[in-house]
């Protein structure tokens, strides 16, 4: 049985070493700090997910924000355009 490319003889005697540098009475202060740490790390991976969607689903909003307001200029203009032209008769007379 292969683990990470080392067999078991190989991992026993890691284990024997940390067990010696770091003693009985913090090893499962490591183990909290180990976790805690890939915790974090898959969270912070899966947070630019959420941050991809967040951005699709403003841009889309945007864009639809853009369509509806689109014909309301049309309409600013065409009205503009009268009051300009009305302007200009009032001022040629």
């Amino acid at each position: 049985m292969k683990i990470l490319g080392m067999g078991v003889p190989e991992l026993l005697i890691i284990l024997a070493v940390v067990l010696l540098i770091f003693g009985p009475k913090h090893l499962p202060k490591l183990g909290a700090a180990v976790g805690s740490t890939v915790k974090n790390l898959r969270e912070g991976l899966g947070s630019d997910k959420k941050i991809e969607e967040a951005e699709d689903e403003i841009i889309e909003m945007e864009e639809e924000e853009e369509l509806e307001e689109a014909p309301a200029k049309k309409t600013v203009k065409a009205t503009t355009t009268k009051k300009v032209a009305a302007k200009k008769a009032v001022v040629a007379d």
